[in-house]
Parts: structure tokens; sequence; C-alpha cells
């Protein structure tokens, strides 16, 4: 890839137009094809996420550009930026839109179903109340016809006609006993009880929809990071990729490092972030306890530290089989299930730091309107052992993209 005059421009404009609508190209980066990020404009008046250009930048020998030779001051897009966010905001809103669509499909479906239902239940009650009414009508038409005929026998005083006309009267017509007979009024219960779990399971599907999409999303930002081993505390055990870090009981002799934390089992990675979107996974399967997330550069590493957003730190906790953001036990994070791969996701411009339940594909938790103003390290401790059993190690995990 190289940036040749207004070519790569066209190319990657080309390649975005073939699966996003014109606004979307209008503000997607050449590089990434995604919405501005941090929007900077060049001297030849490109414009790009600053994290993209920078990273174009860091793996080319040359600033290839007809306008200049050396690497450019690169200068914010106030009013790119502005309109970017908006954009993004507008799409986040149709995402919504669209999942409240999809309910108010279901629910008018819904209710098209119960009052065909109901439509029918009266009808078929209708029918069995006149069934029942021309039943008695007929009873109370031929109990009415016997009367009659023993009332004029009655008043006759022919002895002979009485014992005639007595032999041929027919037996009194068969009534029913119309004290057990009732008509009940139809129930909706069931059906009432059919909707709603339907309407459940639209919208059951419709998040999962929104679930998967907003993850992929931000998995989309993976950074490639590893453990550095000058801000292990002495108990802490690194593997030799820098992938993995578990508690090791024994505390090494290590020469001074300021970076390093003395007396908390914490560790940062080599990597820092200080604009744009960052995303990365860590494996906590079999750990009974952990912390993880983002520590601004500035934090304490002497002594015991609280890991608070006040002091530097935007972490989660996991601990008796509870899940607390950083040290505030005051606000918990509802734990659906065993948690086997947590995803940190991390917004700098605009504040965010987002956790998330990879193989549930679930939001757990997100701190919002974080005032971030100086480089932000990936955050792991694997906490004490506890006799073995919290002895597994946190590793950062590759972003399975199949998913």
């Amino acid at each position: 890839m190289e940036l040749l005059n207004a070519k790569p421009c066209r190319l990657f404009l080309g390649m975005a137009s073939a699966n996003t609508s014109g606004s979307d190209v209008i503000f997607s980066c050449s590089i990434c094809l995604d919405v501005f990020n941090s929007p900077v404009s060049t001297p030849c008046g490109h414009n790009y996420c600053r994290t993209c250009i920078t990273k174009f930048w860091d793996e080319q020998v040359k600033y290839k550009c007809p306008l200049f030779n050396t690497r450019p001051d690169l200068r914010i897009n106030t009013l790119l930026s502005e309109l970017a966010g908006q954009f993004r905001t507008s799409v986040r809103v149709k995402e919504q839109l669209y999942v409240l669509a999809a309910l108010m499909r279901c629910i008018e479906k819904c209710q098209d179903d119960l009052n065909k239902m109901v439509k029918e239940r009266l009808k078929s009650t209708e029918k069995q109340a006149e069934g029942l009414i021309k039943e008695l009508e007929q009873e109370i038409e031929d109990l009415t016809n016997r009367s009659l005929e023993v009332k004029q026998l009655l008043h006759t005083n022919d002895h002979l006609h009485f014992l005639q006309a007595f032999r041929s009267l027919k037996d009194p017509p068969p009534t029913r006993d119309w004290t057990t007979v009732e008509v009940r009024p139809p129930s909706y219960v069931g059906t009432l009880r059919r909707s709603l779990d339907q309407l459940e399971e639209t919208l059951n599907m419709e998040m999962k929809k929104l679930r998967d999409a907003e993850l992929k999303r931000v998995q989309q930002y993976e950074v490639d990071v590893t453990l550095d081993p000058d801000t292990a505390h002495p108990n802490l055990i690194l593997s030799d990729d820098g992938k993995q870090v578990h508690y090791g009981g024994v505390v090494k002799k290590l020469p001074d490092n300021p970076k390093r934390f003395t007396q908390c089992v914490c560790v940062l990675t080599r990597q820092s972030f200080s604009s744009g979107r960052f995303y990365f996974e860590v494996q906590v399967k079999d750990k009974t306890a952990w912390d993880l997330g983002v520590a601004r550069e500035s934090i304490n590493r002497i002594g015991q530290i609280t890991l608070s957003p006040e002091r530097g730190y935007w972490t989660i906790k996991f601990n008796n089989g509870g899940l607390v953001f950083g040290c505030n036990t005051s606000v918990r994070v509802p734990l659906r299930a065993e948690l086997q791969k947590v995803g940190v996701f991390v917004d700098y411009d605009e504040g965010l730091v987002s956790f998330y339940d990879v193989e549930a594909r679930v939001h757990i938790y997100s701190a919002t309107c974080c005032s971030f103003s100086e480089p932000l390290y990936p955050f792991l401790s694997p906490c004490l052992h506890k006799e073995g059993t919290n002895s597994a190690p946190l590793i950062l995990s590759p972003v399975n993209q199949t998913d």
C-alpha cells in the first residue's frame, strides 16, 4: 500500500463504495474503510484516522507523497471529526430503531393473531349459547303443549272420554337439568402467554443480533499487545512470548525499576495508546479472582494501590463469584455464567471503556464520560493463587474473527 498522490484515496473509496452507502464513503477513512475516528488532514489535503495514518507511516520507509518527503505534522480536522461523530451516532440510532421496528412488527402480528382468536372464540361461544337457547325454547314449547292438553282433559265431564283420552296422552317430554348448564366466557390466558413468549423470543433474537454486531464492530480494533516484565510485580511469572501471566508465589530479586509494581501483583503491557480505539481479549478461564482493564501512565506503582478511575484505573474485578467495576462494590455487574474470556474496548477520544463476555457475546459493563489526557496501558492482575485454587494464568488471546 502506498500513498501516491490521490490514487490510493480513489482506490480505497472504490473499495468502500462496494459495501457501503454514499454517506459511509464520505465519512470513511481510506485506510480502515470505517467511519473516521479522530480524523486528521495531511498537507496534501487527504483525511485519515489519526491512528491509521500514524500506523501506516510507522511501517513505511518513506512518507510517499509528491508534496513532502519528511513526515509532516498532522492537523486535527475539527469539522470532519464533528460530522463523523454525528454520523456514527446516527448509525447507532438506526441499529436501535431497527430493533424497535422489529418489535413493533411482532407486537402488531401478536395483536392481529389475538384479535382473530378472540373473534373465533366469541363466535364459537355465541353459537353454543344460541344452540342452548333453541333447545330450551323447544323444551318450553313441548311442556306448554302438554300442559294445555292436561288442562283440557281435566275439564271434561264425560268419564268414558276422560279414560280414553288419558290412555292416548303422550308421556311427558324429557327435560334437561338446566342447573348444571353454563356458558363459560372464553379464556385468552394461553393465547396471551403464547403471544408474550413469541414477543420475548423476537426481542432476544434481535438483541442477539445487536450484541453480535456490537462485538464484531469493536473486535475490528484489535491490537497486538505483550506484557512488560519491567512493570511486573516480583511474584509474577510471565511467559516468554509476553502473552501469559500467573502468580508464582516466590519473590524474585529484580533490579529497582520505577515502572514496577512493588506490592500489588499487577503488570502492564509494553504498548500504550493515546488516541483512537483499541481492543484486546484476555482469557480468564479456571480463575477464581482477577482484575483487568486499562490504566493511565502516571499511576502510582509503589505500595498499595486503589483501582478507581480517580487513581487512573478503569478495571473490572472478579472475586468470590462476583463482578464489580474497579474497587467500588456498589457498582456490581450482573454475571450470567462463568466467564471464559473478557474483551476490553477503549475509545480514547469518546472517553469510553467497555467490557464484554466474549463467549456469551454480551456486554458486561461500560465506563462512560471518562477523562483521558495521557497514554493508557492494558492492565492485568492474576491475583494471589490462594493455595492453588487460582493458579491458572491470565492469557492475552488473539481475537477469533470467525465467531
